[in-house]
């Protein structure tokens, strides 16, 4: 597959940029579905966990990377799904639900899934309250989630900016978090939550991140009510 490829290719050059300390391979399982949950910091996370991970790693990305117009539209849907990327809605409802059924064959066929379950990246650099997509999933396939923390990509990585400063990163993963299969109409609100919770607790001991029980998307909303809200008051 050209996921290896653009491994191989671009995997030296990622590795003398960001220096990546790696730590806890071993707990990613040799063979079999599994979950990697990860914290978000910085575009480039995506790119860091395949550049460590000895198995590849299948993650999602906003629809808005498949449906771009002209040659880079094309090219970007390209690069995307070249490299084992697949869309979502990131609007919620049913509308994120087809991401989630390509989710579960992944993991149903032995393979891996990435995701980070604050839904977004941190707007200041904590951890946020996750989302029980993840869980949910966990539950209706059986499969492990384990826990991974990204330090320092925050840092190399501005908003805005393509290309990331040159420094050292931090790759972390945890033991994997066993979960049982569980059939969809057997789960309960609580089961749920409890493990999305356990999950990110794992993720925070990993990552040193302060934690915020409010989800990501609500503080960022609140962040651009205030700057507004300072930029319009009068001087």
């Amino acid at each position: 597959m050209l996921y290896w490829f653009f491994v191989k290719l671009i995997g030296p050059f990622a590795r003398r940029r960001l220096s990546p300390a790696v730590s806890g391979l071993e707990h990613i399982p040799a063979q079999g579905g599994a979950i990697i949950a990860s914290n978000h910091l910085a575009v480039i996370d995506d790119g860091l966990l395949p550049l460590v991970s000895p198995r590849m790693i299948h993650f999602m990305g906003k629809s808005e990377y498949f449906t771009g117009k002209g040659f880079k539209g094309a090219f970007k849907k390209w690069w995307f799904t070249s490299v084992g990327v697949f869309p979502v809605d990131r609007s919620g409802g049913s509308k994120s639900l087809g991401a989630l059924e390509t989710a579960r064959h992944i993991l149903e066929a032995g393979e891996l899934f990435g995701i980070h379950p604050e839904g977004t990246r941190s707007p200041d650099g904590r951890l946020y309250r996750g989302h029980t997509g993840v869980a949910r999933l966990a539950f209706e396939t059986g499969s492990p989630i384990v826990p991974a923390a990204l330090v320092g990509t925050r840092e190399l990585q501005k908003q805005g900016k393509v290309l990331p400063l040159k420094g050292k990163t931090k790759v972390l993963f945890g033991e994997p978090i066993e979960v049982p299969k569980i059939a969809e109409d057997e789960l309960t609100h609580e089961q749920i939550r409890s493990l999305t919770n356990q999950m990110m607790d794992a993720i925070a001991r990993l990552s040193g991140q302060e934690y915020v029980d409010i989800y990501a998307q609500v503080a960022k909303k609140d962040i651009a009510a205030r700057k507004l809200q300072d930029g319009t008051q009068p001087r």
